[in-house]
């Protein structure tokens, strides 16, 4: 099982994207937390207990759709709990990365994701901050692009980071965009 008190003393790796016309990205960065403790698996009720004690809503249990697409309309917090896989963050174009078992990403309002490939028994808890919850999924494309840019800069920034409970400091104001490797 996760200790995830030990996960509040790791720093999180930070990756930012550029709008590449499909996938808006945003100016926010990606943060992604690791817990570097040996296990196999994370509860996902207790992911969900600890979201929802920081403000963010659980809503689901299960993968990462396999196609890219964004969220216009509402930050997401990702918490692995079983498996592995491999994800593109970005958009076509962006970064590809390997998740495990006990990690947290939390996606900016316009972050493209999607799942590559993944072990039978990936799990994924899906956690949105308190009124954010009614999300809509768009896939990358000029359409849902066009129309999400007027979108993604009226969504708020949650009071609280979801793993630690701690003031989001990292998502206070949008730095210069930067695309990290």
């Amino acid at each position: 099982m996760v200790n995830f008190a030990e996960a509040y003393l790791l720093p999180a790796q930070t990756l930012q994207f550029e709008d590449d016309g499909a996938t808006p990205n945003s100016c926010l960065p990606v943060l992604i937390y690791r817990i570097q403790t040996p296990m196999t698996a994370a509860s996902p009720a207790a992911f969900e207990a600890l979201f929802a004690r920081h403000h963010w809503t659980p809503l689901w249990r299960d993968g990462i759709f396999p196609y890219h697409h964004f969220h216009p309309n509402a930050h997401e917090a990702l918490g692995i709990c079983a498996g592995h896989a491999q994800v593109m963050l970005g958009g076509e174009g962006g970064l590809q990365l390997d998740l495990q078992a006990g990690d947290v990403v939390l996606l900016p309002a316009g972050t493209g994701h999607c799942c590559l490939t993944s072990s039978e028994d990936f799990l994924v808890v899906g956690a949105y901050p308190r009124g954010q919850e009614d999300y809509a999924t768009s896939r990358s494309g000029k359409a849902a692009h066009a129309q999400a840019l007027t979108r993604i800069p009226r969504v708020s920034t949650p009071a609280q980071n979801p793993l630690t409970g701690a003031p989001m400091t990292e998502w206070s104001e949008c730095s210069s965009v930067r695309r990290s490797r």
